[in-house]
């Protein structure tokens, strides 16, 4: 079984670029009139309304972040904490908010599926401020009342649709994808992620970054992918400046560049029985990797390898479930690019196994995601390791 069923993919070519130096009013005027055009002919492309349509809803969403993070560095208002201690801010409510709204409108008979619900919104005196942020981005110049717009967040939660055992078309949405680079500030980086699911695939996904550095001295960049037609990516608030991405082609371990996330640390990995990390790839030893550290959130290191700027990104086996907002559209965007994501025994992801919410992956535990040469490298590693502890445990009895 491929990512969601019967997924294929083809491989895909790279590329990268800071918001134009305009006022805030300006960029509300001229950037988000722009219609983005798709990289390849959409005659070939099922999906291409619907990329179409993602491509600009994610560019306002991006909009909404870019104002909202500018508008925290000079106050401490807005940041709270949600129960599981993840700090979120208006902004994950108002780019759901506004995501929810713009796609419901286009396409009224799809559900979507995100992280986030109003109920916190309302408690924490939230209502106003994610209200404000999202009429200002819409498409739309009339203003929309708090009960619209916090509908307009449910229709993302658990409770907002039961799907059944059918394959079933759904969007996926995570509104801020490493929120704690968000809140960083200074150039730490954070995603904006939207894929759409039909009948079991993936067929397309959008990841929009506003703090991505591209070559020469632009910022910010959306990396979309379409089933069979690659992975591509553009200059933020940019139209038609696509560049094909690829994986990168490292094929030996040793000198691959590799992403974990910030709260797991290098020893609690597999690998660590084979090789030490380091920061600094200019002091690099026997036995030693790459290890960059500049990315937050599952998104972020997803688009770091489809991008090529980093080989693979492995993430540990935990108690808590996967959800499918933190990986869904960077497991197409990666196998769009020429890449591979399994979990640690080689098995595919399954989105399609939560039949009742869309909302866990399937099978719990850890995530490999590579450029594809260093797949089954890295699998061996993991399963030899594996190994190692069972035997050590056995021999301590």
């Amino acid at each position: 079984m491929s990512i969601v069923h019967a997924i294929h993919f083809s491989p895909a070519t790279s590329s990268r670029r800071r918001f134009p130096a305009h006022s805030a009013a300006s960029l509300r005027r001229r950037v988000f009139s722009v219609r983005a055009s798709l990289p390849f002919p959409t005659q070939k492309a099922k999906y291409h309304r619907e990329l179409e349509a993602a491509v600009g809803i994610v560019e306002r969403a991006c909009r909404i972040c870019v104002d909202v993070q500018r508008s925290l560095l000079s106050s401490d208002g807005g940041i709270v904490e949600k129960k599981d201690n993840t700090p979120v801010t208006i902004a994950d409510f108002g780019v759901q908010a506004l995501i929810s709204l713009e796609l419901g409108k286009l396409f009224p008979s799809i559900p979507l599926v995100a992280e986030e619900d109003s109920g916190f919104v309302r408690a924490n005196n939230l209502v106003d401020s994610v209200v404000s942020v999202v009429n200002d981005k819409r498409s739309s110049s009339e203003p929309l009342s708090d009960d619209v717009v916090l509908e307009a967040i449910d229709r993302g939660g658990s409770a907002a649709y039961l799907y059944g055992k059918s394959p079933a078309t759904y969007w996926i949405l995570d509104p801020i994808d490493g929120t704690k680079g968000f809140l960083k500030g200074c150039g730490a980086l954070y995603v904006v992620g939207l894929a759409l699911v039909v009948e079991g695939e993936i067929v397309l996904g959008v990841m929009g970054c506003p703090n991505w550095q591209n070559t020469g001295d632009s910022l910010g960049s959306v990396m979309i992918a379409h089933t069979g037609h690659g992975t591509w990516n553009k200059t933020l608030q940019v139209s038609n400046d696509w560049s094909r991405c690829l994986v990168d082609g490292c094929s030996v371990v040793p000198e691959a560049r590799f992403c974990i996330p910030e709260s797991q640390s290098w020893d609690s990995l597999p690998l660590s029985r084979s090789f030490t990390a380091k920061n600094d790839a200019d002091s690099l030893g026997d036995n030693e990797i790459h290890l960059l550290t500049t990315c937050c959130g599952s998104l972020c290191k997803y688009l770091m390898v489809a991008s090529g700027r980093a080989s693979m990104y492995i993430q540990a086996q935990r108690d808590t479930a996967i959800k499918a907002w933190d990986h869904a559209v960077g497991m197409l965007c990666v196998h769009e690019a020429g890449g591979r994501v399994t979990d640690w025994e080689g098995g595919e992801l399954d989105l399609a196994a939560d039949q009742v919410e869309r909302r866990i992956i399937y099978p719990p535990g850890g995530i490999l995601v590579t450029n594809g040469k260093i797949h089954e490298q890295i699998l061996e590693m993991i399963s030899f390791s594996s190994s190692t502890v069972l035997s050590e445990a056995a021999e301590k009895q």
